[in-house]
């Protein structure tokens, strides 16, 4: 018998639900688990969830039973929504899972999800690597050992069919009009901030900035999205726009020109942050075929914001990593902390795995290892740095996370081919011209 929880009302229908889900795991063979807003499942097609229940049984004392499913289920479902409408991540017991939200009047009220699932099979180096990260006894480890065998393995393209199919499911389940309010409110969002920012302009900028296109900022825009960084790469979009909309008057076809300008600059962004160059030209070529059909400057912006979303996620195209969750989570955090002196062993921990899986895992999904990666990150960041003559050039090693200047110096010509001096010195003068 499933596992059935009456949570009263959730915003959607819950015997639909169950009913798709039960067909859903009856087809693929894998289990399927409904989970409300706040995390709780109402439903799932397991009716003792061994791995899950094995899983709150080794975190007990620590986050208590609720742990796997208040925290992880829900935050693939939050990562399903903010990816849209789709994620695959893994567990801490390194099993997969997909989930997909389900949405009324454009907020997410609960989730749908898949797994778990091995993409990989299970061989005594990864079950080794998994179990050895708890402190538990012999009894546990075993029959960690046992549960993980049981998994279903599956290859990482049909994990992927898997969760479009699942997506497939829980649109089916959302109201029509969610799509129509979440997105409306994206492009209310959007709009506030660039006409802040043209207030901005208004307010403190002098004659000069207000009327001569923002090539700095394009570099910045350039450098955010070949490391992947989508939130900043879109407020520095926003105040691209918002220097667009002041100089051109409101002007629509000059607007538009603008736009297409930017969707080659986007491309080449990408492109330099490693995505693959016939995805990248085939994207285009569909883009720029559509800009005519647009009426209205918020229809434009938010447009070229969906599409510089996309070319941010070719940089890093996880569709076919296998590691996803993992991945990600790494990449956000050095990130976040490339100017502190992170070091492998200090991410492997953040993504609970050991540094030599890690490391392994990492170079694999990434096709370069973590120093080069980070060397990536803090040179890109270091640019910016350099385009601005208030930085000294002493400091600007520091401020990216180097201690010795004269490795940082070494790093940046490996990486752009000219030292800092001479590259702040070239970009200097394009700035003057």
């Amino acid at each position: 018998m499933a596992y059935v929880r009456d949570n009263g009302d959730n915003g959607f229908d819950l015997s639909t639900a169950i009913s798709c889900a039960d067909t859903y795991s009856r087809s693929v063979g894998v289990g399927v688990t409904i989970i409300d807003s706040g995390g709780r499942i109402l439903y799932s097609t397991e009716k003792d969830r061994k791995v899950c229940s094995l899983c709150c049984e080794i975190n007990s004392g620590k986050n208590g039973a609720q742990s796997c499913s208040s925290t992880y289920l829900l935050y693939g479902s939050y990562q399903a929504e903010r990816f849209g409408g789709k994620y695959i991540f893994f567990c801490p017991l390194g099993l997969a899972h997909w989930a997909s939200p389900i949405t009324a009047d454009g907020s997410m009220r609960g989730a749908i999800l898949g797994g778990p699932a091995m993409l990989l099979e299970p061989d005594d180096f990864l079950i080794d690597d998994i179990i050895n990260k708890f402190d538990v006894s012999e009894d546990i480890h075993k029959r960690l050992r046992e549960y993980i065998n049981e998994a279903p393995v599956i290859k990482t393209e049909k994990a992927n069919s898997l969760a479009d199919l699942l997506y497939i499911v829980a649109s089916y389940l959302s109201t029509p009009d969610s799509d129509y309010y979440a997105d409306a409110k994206e492009q209310m969002e959007q709009q506030s901030d660039i006409s802040e920012y043209v207030q901005h302009i208004k307010t403190v900028g002098d004659a000069g900035e207000c009327g001569t296109y923002p090539l700095e900022k394009e570099k910045e825009l350039m450098s955010l999205i070949s490391i992947g960084d989508k939130a900043n790469s879109q407020r520095v979009l926003n105040e691209i726009f918002g220097h667009i909309f002041f100089s051109s008057g409101g002007n629509f076809e000059v607007i538009k020109s603008r736009v297409l300008e930017l969707i080659v600059l986007l491309s080449r962004a990408a492109l330099e942050g490693g995505a693959d160059i016939e995805q990248i030209f085939g994207l285009n070529y569909r883009y720029l075929s559509q800009i005519h059909k647009f009426e209205t400057v918020e229809e434009l912006t938010y447009w070229l914001s969906k599409i510089m979303a996309r070319f941010t996620d070719c940089v890093f195209n996880l569709v076919d990593v296998k590691h996803v969750d993992v991945i990600y989570r790494a990449i956000s955090y050095i990130r976040q902390n490339y100017m502190k002196k992170i070091t492998l062993e200090e991410v492997a921990s953040h993504v609970y795995l050991s540094p030599s899986y890690f490391s392994k895992i990492f170079k694999d999904e990434m096709k370069c290892n973590f120093n080069e990666y980070l060397n990536h990150v803090r040179i890109e960041m270091s640019k910016k740095l350099l385009m601005d003559p208030g930085v000294p050039l002493v400091d600007v090693s520091s401020l990216v996370g180097y201690e010795d200047q004269s490795y940082f110096s070494k790093v940046f010509k490996k990486i752009t081919g000219v030292s800092p001096g001479k590259y702040r010195e070239t970009r200097g003068n394009l700035r003057k011209a």
